[in-house]
């Protein structure tokens, strides 16, 4: 089992912040973007990175 109390961090890359020019956009960009990531499950972002909780792959 899988530590659910431990955030993942991963570095957002620089377009995200250069694209969005709101608040609604940059949550777009950041979700589409974590499609690269699909046992994360975006938390929030802080310091240019989305803090992650990792979900359990089903048997």
């Amino acid at each position: 089992m899988i530590n659910q109390e431990v955030p993942y961090k991963v570095l957002l890359p620089k377009w995200i912040w250069e694209k969005a020019q709101s608040k609604e956009e940059l949550k777009r960009h950041v979700l589409d973007y974590m499609k690269r990531y699909p046992h994360y499950h975006v938390k929030g972002i802080k310091e240019g990175k989305a803090i992650c909780e990792r979900k359990e792959e089903e048997l």
